[in-house]
């Protein structure tokens, strides 16, 4: 058995006996220490050697762990290297961030707990070692597969040949099962005539194979979009290579490889991370704005509790399940089960039906929270609050709308409510935000809803830090603030439902007329254009969609606005650099201190 290959650890800190010490505790046979006792003598170490892990500690003259780690994820060499902050003081939430964000993967306060350090330590050391197994692995599969290749019909590439006179001459079995076509039915037929090229691309594969050929080109690496026999449409990389005796060309050969799903895998990744910080700020205000609207509409701590944790475990399980599909959608019947799972409805009296249908994730997750609502109102007043009482959902597809009927029976007599509660209004406005509509009926033999919701198919953190003690000096502006706002018109313009209740409720408890919220670009225009507000709120994007339109609206009519994202400035539209942008999620002291000097044509206070 051979011996495992060294694994490399950096260590930085500006402290001697500190790296020192981080050696004495971190050196066993197999692992090698590196030592630096600054950023700049730390990049020098990472130019020269592959390092599994880099502690860094955050305090250093000159260049400290942030900025380090930062210069580490700008270079390809060393932007994956795990790093853990190492640090003696007090971390507050924006410094924190601030690490994760430059790609920290844990912090470690000192004086360091030994044993905690070495379990840490020993996960990316298990971690690194088994990076190198693989790639060991990955390196002798290759090998195989070149042994594999040498025989053309059963490889899994696709092999084709063309003679010098760029007609085909060889299509192997894996041509055949790529793309359909027997090699009865392409043999002899030059490149510009395949079936399996458009007219554009057969002539782009004359010219390369032509240039290898003129120019005695032995080997050459092009992309090709071709379609198969079924009219699909294939992403493939060609592998080229030529032969030739003396300078006479005898052929080229392409193998061909399918790359479609990797390109789709590649495309899905780049979305994900773009909208990665964006999206989990828009969750931690959608929490934000469940807890604060939750508070607002309980009695106290014991019913609280129940109300928001089961809120929450509805929108944990509709991410669960988009996170399945990595959140290209979710299946309306298995929201519905969801709701079984967690408790919410009892299985025994809930009769449901309808044909099958994918949601696309932001209607799933809203449509998530709106069954937990009307179950939960259910049990609290409805059908299911007694022994005897049945609900039943249906659903239909009605052109592009999707209809949805909750129909109570054999509960307490209903009637209209005297206020209406949180509940109604995250159901009614959960649907206005996807463009749908909720419609409750309160007929004394029971509670009926009819929600719609468009259905297309069939059956970041700002980028300008807050400085520490920023919360108190928001809160202690905002309160002089409230007055100078009160009585003014402010737009919301935000399509998280969540989001656009708990802005709409902050400035509304500060005296100021609400218009809106509205979540599409066309609500945002016609808000706009009626004229006769103050300010506004604008989200970072609507829908995916950029607001750098809605932006140069509010600019042209002399509408003083904020952006309200979880993007950072750099995501946010081009131009409006001079725009406050606040965070999500908010400070409620914030909002109210940033309206106020919007109106006053100030700064907004830092």
């Amino acid at each position: 058995m051979s011996l495992p290959e060294t694994v490399k650890i950096l260590v930085v800190d500006d402290v001697e006996k500190n790296l020192i010490a981080m050696d004495a505790l971190l050196r066993r046979d197999g692992v090698e220490i590196l030592q630096a006792p600054s950023g700049p003598a730390a990049l020098e170490l990472l130019l020269r050697h592959d390092v599994a892990l880099a502690l860094l500690d955050v305090q250093m003259p000159g260049m400290d762990g942030y900025e380090l780690a930062e210069l580490m994820r700008g270079t390809e060499r060393t932007r994956r290297v795990p790093i853990i902050f190492v640090t003696a003081v007090a971390t507050d939430e924006r410094r924190r961030f601030r690490g994760y964000e430059a790609g920290a993967v844990d912090y470690l306060f000192k004086p360091v707990d030994p044993q905690i350090v070495r379990n840490k330590v020993d996960i990316f050391v298990e971690l690194a070692r088994q990076r190198l197994e693989i790639a060991r692995q990955r390196d002798q599969l290759a090998a195989a597969l070149g042994r594999i290749q040498a025989h053309s019909d059963n490889s899994p590439l696709a092999i084709v040949e063309f003679d010098a006179e760029l007609r085909v001459i060889g299509w192997s079995n894996g041509a055949e099962r790529l793309f359909g076509w027997s090699a009865a039915e392409v043999l002899g037929r030059r490149a510009a005539k395949l079936d399996w090229l458009d007219p554009a691309n057969g002539e782009a594969v004359e010219t390369v194979l032509g240039q290898m050929i003129a120019g005695h080109e032995l080997r050459r690496v092009e992309t090709l979009s071709a379609n198969d026999k079924r009219g699909n449409l294939l992403e493939c990389e060609c592998y080229c290579s030529a032969l030739f005796e003396g300078s006479r060309p005898v052929s080229v050969s392409v193998q061909i490889l399918d790359v479609t799903e990797r390109k789709r895998a590649e495309a899905t990744q780049r979305l994900l991370i773009g909208e990665l910080n964006h999206r989990v700020k828009n969750t931690l205000a959608s929490v934000q704005a469940i807890a604060t609207q939750t508070l607002r509409h309980t009695a106290g701590p014991a019913e609280f509790a129940p109300t928001f944790i089961g809120r929450i475990h509805a929108l944990a399980r509709a991410h669960s399940l988009l996170s399945a599909t990595t959140w290209q959608g979710a299946k309306l019947r298995e929201l519905i089960e969801g709701q079984l799972q967690l408790g919410t409805i009892d299985p025994q009296r809930l009769r449901f039906t309808g044909p099958e249908i994918e949601l696309s994730p932001e209607p799933a997750l809203h449509l998530a929270l709106v069954l937990h609502e009307l179950g939960t109102n259910a049990n609290k007043y409805g059908a299911l609050s007694n022994e005897r009482g049945q609900v039943r959902l249906e659903w239909r597809l009605n052109g592009t709308m999707l209809e949805l009927e909750w129909a109570e029976s054999g509960g307490p007599e209903v009637a209209q409510p005297e206020r209406r509660g949180f509940g109604t209004a995250l159901i009614e406005r959960s649907l206005k935000a996807e463009g749908g509509s909720a419609t409750a009926t309160f007929s004394p033999e029971g509670l009926r809803w009819i929600l719609t919701i468009p259905h297309a198919g069939g059956a970041a953190g700002l980028s300008t830090p807050r400085a520490a003690g920023e919360e108190e000096r928001w809160a202690s502006g905002a309160a002089a603030a409230v007055a100078s706002i009160a009585g003014k018109r402010f737009a919301i313009i935000e399509d998280e439902p969540l989001v656009a209740l708990e802005l709409a409720s902050i400035l509304a408890d500060a005296g100021v007329e609400v218009v809106g919220p509205a979540a599409t670009a066309e609500h945002a225009r016609a808000i706009i254009e009626g004229g006769a507000i103050d300010g506004a709120l604008l989200d970072g994007n609507l829908q995916g969609a950029s607001v750098e339109a809605i932006a140069s609206a509010l600019d042209a009519r002399g509408v003083p606005f904020a952006f309200v994202s979880g993007y950072g400035r750099d995501h946010l539209p081009d131009g409006f650099a001079g725009v406050p942008a606040i965070g999500k999620p908010f400070n409620p002291a914030e909002i109210i201190a940033v309206a106020e000097a919007l109106l006053r044509g100030r700064p907004v206070p830092a």
